[in-house]
């Protein structure tokens, strides 16, 4: 099958953002939660979320579009804090229906069998029983010109794990723990870790005269 730059952009809209979505490859299931202005708690999913630095601790994730009411991007902007939680085998169907649009008056949490927690006084709320959570601030942004979506970063600033997900060497084993990835836009998956590689170095070369 070929599709030429032609071909993908008169494709059928739901079919060309399925196929292009798939594309990427497995991405992190992931919610994430915030709070508003007038405590209205707001938790979303997104593929997105990717490392940017280890020193500080940053992770970005991107936004689509403001031309529509983006909950989750308006109470990061207003508070300036924010989580992100694992996405478990166990909760993928409430996690998925927070991809609903509802409006800003109406909290995902009530409406699905997700849990909100607070831990250590940071204002927005993490889901309850997320094997990995993370307390995050906003750093800053990034205008995507080309598309109009928003790269967010923002900084660690808590970290919540479950114990035995942490090996020796400080690597974080998420198929201990049933974490999902996402294949599109609706595709889940339960990776198993089978095999991890060391640092790499470059071979020894021979030298030939």
């Amino acid at each position: 099958m070929y599709y030429s730059e032609n071909d993908i952009n008169n494709l059928p809209h739901l079919y060309k953002i399925n196929l292009i979505n798939s594309c990427s490859g497995y991405k992190s299931a992931n919610l994430i939660g915030t709070k508003s202005n007038e405590n209205i708690e707001n938790v979303a999913v997104f593929s997105s979320v990717t490392h940017i630095g280890s020193s500080p601790a940053m992770f970005g994730f991107f936004m689509r579009p403001t031309t529509v009411t983006r909950n989750t991007y308006n109470n990061i902007k207003s508070t300036g804090k924010y989580t992100i939680n694992h996405i478990h085998e166990s909760i993928i169907e409430d996690a998925h229906h927070t991809s609903a649009k509802y409006g800003a008056s109406i909290s995902e949490f009530d409406v699905t069998s997700l849990s909100a927690e607070y831990k250590d006084g940071f204002l927005a709320p993490f889901v309850k029983g997320a094997p990995l959570q993370l307390a995050m601030e906003f750093v800053e942004e990034y205008p995507i010109k080309a598309n109009a979506t928003i790269l967010v970063i923002g900084k660690i600033v808590g970290l919540y794990i479950n114990d035995d997900l942490i090996e020796n060497d400080g690597f974080v084993n998420l198929s201990k723990a049933g974490i999902a990835a996402i294949n599109g836009l609706d595709g889940y998956a339960i990776p198993n870790s089978r095999i991890r590689f060391g640092y790499q170095r470059p071979k020894p070369m021979e030298i030939t005269i």
